[in-house]
């Protein structure tokens, strides 16, 4: 039970669909006894409603990022309810829409939320409290209150909490050893945690609670519930800036400040690309200015290799793939032996 279609069947279909999407999102920490089976029986699900996205299962749980037809939500509402594992689940809807996935892939994994640390460091049943826009509002602004983003630096460079302390660090499983570290002077403060939509705080504030953090707060479903909380409510936003989303959208507007700056340029910018040079697709920020002198790429070679001819291109990527596996490196290092070894000047 996969998709077997090439990225250029699928997103054709896409754009020849006459119906519109909804984006949404949800997670659950709850024990699965058997995560294939329950991956298998979600997948025909899901697939029966044609419905798109990225799940993760795992004994812990499950974590979903999905595209539902919109004629079809009732049905999909329906289920979930029946369903005995997602019964009552919280279901965030996008804050803006778009085109967000183009297949359905659900992959059963160790984490729901790859922080790869020790099982007994946390515990599931002991989180932070949760707390609702108007209330995190209130309690940041209190004396001696800490804000901590519990997202990669990536994310953090385009929207933010106000003063909200954002760690350097690129990887989830760099992510809590390094809060930690960053806090460790501040064990008896009121420490707020907020990520996308949640699910990151409550591994992260049952890490911190079992450290020896006295007061650990979470933001109730994220910058996402966040945002249509204060939009209901006539909340004023202490977030700014845009929400960095894992989807082909890449970020949804909270606020209209861009805080952000172009990777190559430096101007104010906040729209985050992958680069067009396939051997690459780093994630990075670039503006349009630039995204036309770079021909959408993020440096001058691989600028210079994508004009290459596909023949040319194969054999230099074929180089590398040998330069990468006798040096045994991960693949994730490409990019920078592209750099490193210039092979086309």
């Amino acid at each position: 039970m996969f998709n077997k279609k090439s990225k250029f069947e699928l997103r054709k279909e896409l754009e020849q669909e006459t119906f519109q999407r909804i984006t949404c999102s949800f997670y659950r920490y709850i024990d699965i006894k058997n995560p294939e089976n329950f991956r298998n029986h979600l997948y025909e699900q899901f697939s029966n409603l044609n419905i798109f996205g990225r799940v993760y299962v795992a004994q812990e749980g499950v974590n979903a990022q999905i595209s539902v037809p919109k004629h079809k939500w009732g049905i999909f509402k329906d289920y979930i309810d029946s369903e005995i594992l997602l019964s009552g689940v919280k279901l965030k809807k996008a804050v803006q829409e778009g085109s967000s996935f183009i297949k359905l892939k659900i992959l059963v994994k160790n984490e729901i939320v790859a922080y790869g640390v020790d099982k007994d460091s946390y515990d599931m049943n002991r989180t932070g409290q949760h707390l609702s826009a108007k209330e995190f509002n209130q309690s940041i602004k209190e004396e001696g209150s800490i804000v901590v983003d519990m997202r990669n630096y990536y994310e953090s460079e385009v929207g933010k909490f106000e003063n909200a302390i954002t760690p350097d660090i690129h990887r989830s499983q760099e992510l809590l050893p390094a809060v930690e570290e960053l806090l460790s002077n501040d064990r008896d403060r009121k420490v707020h945690l907020y990520c996308t939509g949640g699910i990151r705080c409550e591994k992260a504030s049952a890490y911190l609670l079992k450290k020896g953090f006295k007061d650990v707060y979470q933001l109730d479903g994220g910058i996402i519930q966040y945002a249509h909380d204060i939009k209901k409510e006539n909340i004023p936003s202490s977030f700014i800036g845009k929400n960095f989303v894992f989807d082909d959208r890449l970020g949804e507007k909270i606020t209209d400040d861009v805080i952000g700056k172009c990777h190559q340029c430096r101007e104010t910018c906040d729209q985050h690309v992958n680069c067009s040079n396939d051997a690459c697709h780093i994630l990075f920020i670039q503006c349009e200015d630039c995204a036309t002198k770079y021909d959408k790429c993020c440096s001058d070679d691989c600028k210079d290799f994508n004009a290459l001819d596909i023949e040319a291109q194969r054999k230099l990527r074929k180089d590398i793939d040998k330069k990468v596996s006798s040096a045994k490196l991960s693949t994730k290092f490409r990019p920078k032996l592209y750099k490193l070894f210039n092979y086309w000047k």
